[in-house]
């Protein structure tokens, strides 16, 4: 029997205007410390997103999202925030704002599969 991996995930929105409090999936963040593994995912359905906000900028943020991605990723692509560890970057990634792109609170799960957990929870939330 496969050993089940301890994991937790969030989901990223899209807050075309923030005082409205509206979103938009658009990605996952899963992480799993034992694993030493972080992935994102992510994918803007940029005609439901401008029928939140016609004048919504979308080329900044697929720039936005790229950055969440780099530091996901790690390493000197991510900048200073990429350099640190994985729980770090995890916890950074979902720390609590009040701008355009936020993240759900962390959820947590049990799974022998990190890269098809993440495919299916991406397909479910925001698919």
């Amino acid at each position: 029997m496969q050993e089940k991996n301890l994991y937790e995930y969030a989901v990223i929105r899209v807050v075309p205007r923030v005082e409205r409090e509206e979103f938009l999936n658009v990605g996952i963040i899963l992480f799993c410390k034992k694993a030493k593994f972080i992935k994102m995912l992510y994918s803007v359905n940029e005609t439901k997103l401008l029928m939140f906000s016609e004048d919504f900028d979308l080329e900044q943020l697929e720039l936005n999202l790229e950055a969440f991605q780099k530091v996901a990723n790690g390493g000197k692509g991510g900048g200073p925030i990429g350099e640190f560890d994985i729980p770090s970057r995890f916890r950074w990634l979902t720390a609590i704002r009040s701008s355009a792109i936020q993240t759900s609170r962390p959820h947590t799960g049990l799974c022998t599969d990190l890269d098809k957990t993440i495919q299916c929870l991406f397909e479910e939330l925001v698919l």
